[in-house]
C-alpha cells in the first residue's frame, strides 16, 4: 500500500514526523504542525475540484411576423461593419470609423433581442456632455472641438449579452499573522500560519458583454454600468430614429469573458471577508455554477468618431447614465507654444526678480 505523502501548509513541502517534538516538521522552512492540522490541511486539498462553469444554451428566438419589414442594412465601404436602422434613418457615415455608408437590404437572419434598454437622454444632452468633457482638454486638437464634429455624435444600440447566474464558491487562503517583542538581549519575531476556508453562495444578475467586435470592449465596460431592471421587451419601435449593431459574437463565445467577471467578483467579495491577519495568499479558488440564463440585450449608447492624422478616435457615452469615456489625443503643436509661453513667462519672472535683488543690494 502506498504511503500518503503529508504536505507542509506554509510552503508546500514534503513533512515528515519529528520524534524529538513529537510533531510533524517541515525541512524546508522548519515549520512544525501538530498531526491533526496537517491531515485536515491534505484532505481539505485533495478534495479541491476545478471550477464548473457550464451555461445553458439560449434559445433562438424568431423574429416575428412582419417585424423585419420597416428594418434596414447599413454597411460601411471600409471596415464592413454592419447596423440595423429604420428605412427613415439619415446613415451618411461610419460609427465607428467615419467612412461612407451604404443601405446593403433589408435585416434577415438576424438573432432577435429579448430585450433593450431604451435611450434616456437624448442627442442635445450628449452633445452637452460631449462639450464638457472636452472643454478642459487645453492640448486637444481643435477639430474635435467642432460644431462639424459634434454634429456626427449618434445613438446606436449595442448588443450585449447578460448572463444571470447563481453559484457555490469555495475559497481557501494561507495567511499569517506576525508578533514582534524584545527583552534586554535579543529582538524576538514569532509568525503563525493559518488555513483560512470561505464558502457560501453569491448570486448575479445581468453580466454584461458586450457582442460586438466594432466596438472595443474595455469601451463598453468603461461606460457601464447600465441598469438592466429598466429593460423592457423587445419592440422595434423603439429603433426608430436609432441604429443598432448587429451582434459579431454569439453567447457561446461571450461566456468566457462572463465566467472572468463572475469569478473575479466572487474572489474579491470572499477576499475582503478574510480580515485580521498580516499577510493573506490565495491557494485555491472554485466556483460551481448552479443556475444560469443568457439573454440577448440592447444598451444604448452615444457614439462619435474624429480623425485626426490619420487615426480614428472613438467616444462613447452611456445613454441611459451619461458616463462618457474616449481616447483623446495630444497636439504637440500646441503642447509646445505653451511651454514656449510659459517659458518666456519664467524668463520675464526671473529677470524681474534680478532686477530688485540688484536695486535692494
Amino acid at each position: 500500500m502506498a504511503l500518503r505523502e503529508y504536505k507542509c501548509p506554509n510552503c508546500d513541502g514534503g513533512v515528515n514526523f519529528d520524534t524529538s517534538t513529537q510533531q510533524m516538521k517541515c525541512p524546508f522552512c522548519d515549520s512544525e504542525f501538530d498531526i491533526e492540522a496537517v491531515k485536515s490541511y491534505c484532505d481539505e486539498v485533495e478534495t479541491d475540484a476545478p471550477d464548473e462553469i457550464e451555461w445553458s444554451a439560449h434559445d433562438d428566438i424568431a423574429w416575428q411576423e412582419g417585424e423585419q419589414e420597416g428594418l434596414r442594412v447599413y454597411t460601411c465601404n471600409s471596415c464592413a461593419g454592419e447596423v440595423i436602422g429604420d428605412a427613415a434613418t439619415a446613415a451618411t457615415s461610419c460609427l465607428y470609423c467615419g467612412s461612407s455608408v451604404v443601405m446593403a437590404g433589408q435585416l434577415s437572419g438576424a438573432l432577435r433581442p429579448d430585450c433593450i434598454i431604451p435611450f434616456q437622454l437624448d442627442k442635445k444632452a450628449a452633445k452637452e456632455a460631449l462639450v464638457r468633457h472636452l472643454s478642459d482638454k487645453k492640448l486637444l486638437p481643435r477639430c474635435f472641438k467642432s460644431t462639424k464634429t459634434l454634429d456626427e455624435i449618434k445613438g446606436i444600440y449595442v448588443p450585449f449579452w447578460l448572463f444571470d447566474a447563481e453559484i457555490d464558491a469555495n475559497m481557501r487562503y494561507r495567511a499569517t499573522t506576525v508578533r514582534s517583542w524584545s527583552d534586554s538581549r535579543f529582538h524576538y519575531r514569532q509568525t503563525k500560519h493559518f488555513n483560512v476556508t470561505r464558502r457560501g453562495d453569491m448570486a448575479f444578475d445581468a453580466v454584461p458583454v458586450d457582442a460586438s467586435a466594432k466596438m472595443p470592449a474595455d469601451l463598453m465596460e468603461s461606460i457601464e454600468p447600465f441598469d438592466a431592471k429598466t429593460a423592457v421587451d423587445f419592440s422595434t419601435a423603439y429603433l426608430a430614429g436609432y441604429m443598432a449593431d448587429k451582434f459579431d459574437f454569439d453567447s457561446a463565445l461571450c461566456k468566457e469573458r462572463a465566467n472572468q467577471r463572475i469569478k473575479q467578483s466572487a474572489d474579491d467579495a470572499f477576499r475582503r471577508t478574510v480580515t485580521g491577519y498580516a499577510t493573506v495568499m490565495p491557494q485555491y479558488s472554485g466556483v460551481y455554477l448552479k443556475k444560469s440564463t443568457v439573454k440577448y440585450a440592447l444598451m444604448p449608447v452615444w457614439v462619435m468618431t474624429a480623425t485626426w492624422r490619420d487615426k480614428t478616435y472613438l467616444f462613447a457615452m452611456n445613454g441611459q447614465t451619461g458616463k462618457f469615456v474616449g481616447d483623446l489625443p495630444t497636439d504637440w503643436g500646441i503642447f509646445w507654444k505653451w511651454f514656449a509661453m510659459l517659458a518666456a513667462i519664467i524668463a520675464v519672472a526671473l529677470n524681474v526678480l534680478l532686477i530688485v535683488g540688484g536695486l535692494i543690494l
